[in-house]
């Protein structure tokens, strides 16, 4: 833990990541809360998902473009410009009642301008630590992220259901603009300029670390997508056993990302640490026991913080810093598909054999995760005793305001 005690103490890393962390906050509750609320307002599940899948549309599309636009306009005109959009969008849902069509229209604006945090947070940090703390640096990150999906579904329940479904809306409107106004006055953003990328659109994924951690990351959140939707068929909606096992999951990943995270990446990193999360996966289908599967999915946590640092680090490593931010969105985008992807399969494996279908998916989509890196080594950066930092560009990066 010595490392990450001296990480937080570097000048303005753990502002970054608490200001950063608090902006993301949304990413964790408006699912839910779209899905209380529409539910509530139309009477539909149906309705709420057909919403849910526009806002997942426009997030998906916007990865890549918003990521690239700061590069054109800098990072702070755009996260501000999308802040303000995506706010009045998720606002205008909630308390306007606007019809099936209007609501989809309008969550997919919301998607489509979601602010690109993490891109931009991500492209920071090389800048912010020497390349020794990096890799510890993108792990910590991972594995605070949790954070994320552990307290976001669980104030959002309680203040839909205690307060209003469109207060739960509401607050994850506050964390939006509240975080995303404290980020933005970090003076990082200032000190960190993303010279314009002189490629095409798309271009970075000829990379193959850059695709090799778009394709493993899209199988990863698949898995955990299906894992989800396994635990909550087992358990049932409100079922208190839903969210413990769900919560011990994602302490997992925290454990492992804080445990692993000081090790050196070699070509084998990333199929090792999925090879961690397919067998705590696979073995959690033989026996739906909250305890058992508390205790595998606890097992099956460990890779998943570390597996995306790794795919941080590979990707980092592997492009140039003009190309970082875009590079990110496509990761993203990567994982926004398969969480949709995963929660699809596993619904449907749900309706033909029941809730252990779900983990067969799981279980399935983790195997590949580890067979990709494990097929790919050679394209896999060995980062033992390298620098993950992107590869300089020619012009200068930094700017240094007063």
């Amino acid at each position: 833990m010595s490392s990450y005690t001296s990480l937080l103490k570097t000048r303005g890393v753990a502002r970054i990541i608490a200001a950063q962390l608090t902006a993301r906050f949304p990413f964790g509750m408006l699912s839910l809360a779209f899905l209380l609320h529409i539910e509530h307002t139309s009477g539909s599940y149906g309705v709420a998902g057909l919403v849910l899948a526009a806002l997942s549309i426009g997030q998906a599309i916007a990865g890549p473009l918003t990521s690239r636009l700061m590069g054109v306009l800098g990072m702070r005109p755009v996260i501000l410009g999308t802040m303000i959009i995506c706010s009045l969008a998720i606002s205008t849902i909630a308390l306007f009642p606007l019809g099936i069509a209007a609501d989809m229209a309008v969550a997919f604006v919301a998607g489509l301008t979601m602010p690109p945090i993490q891109p931009a947070v991500r492209t920071i940090y090389p800048k912010m630590v020497n390349s020794k703390q990096l890799t510890p640096l993108f792990s910590l990150d991972a594995s605070a992220q949790e954070i994320i999906w552990v307290l976001g579904p669980v104030i959002t329940t309680f203040v839909s259901i205690q307060i209003g479904t469109v207060w739960g809306i509401m607050l994850a409107v506050v964390f939006l603009v509240g975080g995303g106004i404290w980020f933005l006055t970090s003076p990082e953003l200032g000190r960190v300029r993303i010279p314009r990328s002189k490629r095409k659109l798309g271009v970075v994924l000829k990379k193959p670390p850059v695709l090799l951690a778009t394709i493993v990351g899209f199988l990863l959140v698949a898995a955990c997508a299906a894992i989800e939707a396994g635990v909550v068929s087992t358990f049932g909606e409100g079922g208190a056993e839903a969210g413990i096992v769900l919560a011990v999951f994602a302490v997992g990943s925290l454990v492992g990302g804080l445990s692993l995270g000081h090790k050196p990446i070699g070509p084998w990193a990333l199929a090792r640490r999925m090879a961690i999360v397919f067998f705590g996966t696979a073995i959690a289908a033989a026996w739906l026991n909250v305890w058992w599967l508390a205790i595998t999915l606890f097992i099956a946590g460990i890779g998943i913080a570390p597996a995306l640092a790794v795919m941080f680090a590979i990707v980092s490593s592997s492009v140039r810093f003009s190309d970082t931010a875009e590079a990110y969105g496509w990761v993203g985008t990567g994982q926004l598909i398969g969480a949709a992807v995963g929660s699809a399969l596993a619904g449907f494996l749900i309706d033909g054999i029941g809730s252990v279908g779900a983990f067969v998916v799981a279980a399935s989509l983790a195997f590949v995760g580890f067979l990709v890196p494990l097929l790919g080594k050679r394209f896999h950066p060995d980062l033992r005793g390298r620098d993950a930092s992107p590869i300089p560009d020619t012009e200068p990066v930094q700017a240094i305001t007063g």
